[in-house]
């Protein structure tokens, strides 16, 4: 069935689908529930306006699902974790995780140690953010649960780690397509300068990374929703209200394999990263040869022309074909038992994979057919033009529509496609030397809306990875995203009105009073949460 979006939108109604969806999550605890709500508001508001007959509403649901999952890299991150699930499970079956958190407990020793390693990890894995969310939850869960580290805190350092990172990282699949954006918006300048200009000024990525490793180092440091599940922990529950809820019999306890050793996590996780990333250049074209005239192509061009989803996609595959290779020939684990963890692993993924269809069917109605994102957009764009927005707060004020767009539609990426095009085309008119500013602080807000959002992808998938509850991952992670969007809000105005400094003047009086104040809201928060 095909539908049509909207020829003007709809308007402010576009707004009420994913504001219902998320306040249901958040009230009622069920996402499933939720989302479904939700699509249907979008649903019956498309087909009041379109309009549609009462007999055509479910067809029109049924083909938005079926558009959502074949949209883009959707189809290929759903195999990503399809494979990944049953990969898990055989890490877990055949001891690999076990030996792991055993030889990290004698390594690591101290919680603060596990916490650091995590985050540590979480920022070596920059290429691809939805490959760090599913890959350091699920090798640091072993070490977290045995240092009574509860799952929504790992969840949480695995989220603030993954995006945060890919997007100040010049060789990521985030800087790649943000690149490609501004290419084609700017003649003349070079995409990757614009970028790595704007590092210094991406205040969220930058404070979020600050404050996961001052939460790291500072176990008592937690606040809200979080200290709470951290004293559950300490108590000595660290997994919480997500232990019975993945429970499943092949992966008892009480079946994993004695002979399982470090290598036996290490070597399909090392394949997995390893075939990821040579994928990846394989698909950007990296080693083929250049046609004639052109020139070779670069790591970073392969990896702005891969296909990032289809690569780590293949490499879980691989990855499960290696773990095949490694345990049943040395009877680790049978034959049977190998394949008793597809099953397994795959109910383990059911619920994010559910998850992840509905939010992205949410999006497609929101974003395709109602045009939530050209309705926030143009309203805040008009306000530019017209002169109400002052060029010192215009920073602050893209900052903060970027993150209701992404906090709105679950979609940073879409956010960067919708807001850079008109931000530059703003600057352009009014001051082309705020190009890099306004670069900055739309990444920032996309990334800070992504994290508060329960519909966002990576949001799903790390707490699928951390196997933590997904809503209450959601709940303790929200007022930290909240914190460091306060400050960051706060900092794009100091450079706003900073902007006349030399660059790195600005930058650096910018990032210092950013700093300053997220620490000393670090140090008086908790406080004033005990006198409580």
């Amino acid at each position: 069935m095909e539908l049509s979006p909207l020829a003007s939108g709809a308007g402010l109604w576009s707004v009420l689908p994913p504001l219902l969806a998320i306040v249901l999550a958040l009230l009622t605890k069920e996402v499933v529930f939720s989302l479904s709500m939700g699509i249907l508001a979008g649903a019956g508001i498309y087909a009041a306006a379109a309009p549609l007959a009462p007999h055509q509403v479910p067809v029109a649901i049924a083909s938005l699902v079926t558009q959502s999952i074949g949209d883009g890299d959707h189809l290929p991150v759903l195999v990503f974790a399809f494979f990944m699930g049953p990969l898990i499970a055989a890490m877990t079956r055949a001891g690999g995780a076990q030996a792991f958190g055993a030889w990290a407990v004698r390594n690591l020793r101290t919680a603060v140690g596990a916490q650091l390693a995590t985050v540590v990890f979480g920022l070596l894995f920059f290429v691809d953010d939805y490959f760090n969310c599913l890959t350091i939850g699920n090798v640091m869960r072993p070490v977290t649960d045995k240092m009574r580290i509860s799952r929504e805190k790992l969840a949480y350092f695995v989220d603030a780690t993954a995006a945060p990172i890919c997007i100040i990282a010049p060789i990521s699949t985030w800087a790649a397509y943000i690149v490609s954006i501004y290419a084609d918006n700017v003649a003349g300048v070079p995409g990757m300068a614009a970028f790595l200009r704007a590092i210094p000024f991406n205040l969220y990525s930058i404070l979020s990374i600050l404050m996961v490793l001052w939460l790291a180092v500072r176990r008592g440091g937690d606040f809200g929703p979080m200290a709470a599940a951290e004293a559950r922990a300490r108590a000595g529950d660290p997994a919480g209200p997500a232990a019975a809820e993945a429970r499943d019999e092949a992966l008892d306890p009480s079946v994993v394999s004695a002979r399982g050793r470090v290598w036996d996590l290490a070597v399909p996780v090392v394949v997995l990263v390893a075939s990821g990333i040579a994928l990846m250049l394989y698909l950007g074209g990296y080693w083929a040869a250049p046609a004639e005239g052109a020139a070779p192509a670069t790591v970073f061009s392969a990896i702005g022309d891969t296909q990032a989803a289809l690569a780590f996609a293949t490499a879980s595959f691989l990855g499960l074909v290696a773990a095949f290779a490694l345990y049943v020939p040395r009877r680790v684990v049978s034959y049977r038992e190998f394949f008793a963890c597809i099953p397994a692993g795959i109910r383990m993924m059911v619920s994010a994979l559910i998850i992840l269809v509905l939010a992205w069917t949410l999006s497609t109605i929101c974003n395709k057919l109602l045009g939530i994102d050209s309705f926030i957009a143009g309203s805040v764009d008009r306000a530019a033009r017209a002169g109400v927005l002052p060029l010192a707060v215009l920073p602050a004020a893209l900052f903060l529509l970027a993150a209701v767009i992404a906090f709105s539609t679950g979609t940073s990426w879409g956010t960067f496609g919708i807001l850079i095009p008109i931000a530059i085309a703003v600057c352009d008119k009014v001051d082309p030397s705020l190009n890099a500013l306004v670069l900055s602080s739309i990444l920032s807000g996309s990334v800070m809306g992504d994290h508060c959002s329960p519909i966002s992808d990576t949001t799903i998938l790390s707490s699928t990875g951390a196997q933590c509850r997904h809503i209450d991952h959601v709940r303790t992670q929200l007022p930290y995203a909240l914190l460091v969007g306060a400050v960051s809000a706060v900092g794009y105005v100091v450079a706003g009105l900073s902007r006349s400094l030399p660059y790195a003047a600005s930058a650096g009086l910018t990032l210092a009073i950013s700093a300053a104040l997220l620490v000393a809201a670090l140090l008086a928060i908790p406080r004033l949460g005990r006198r409580a």
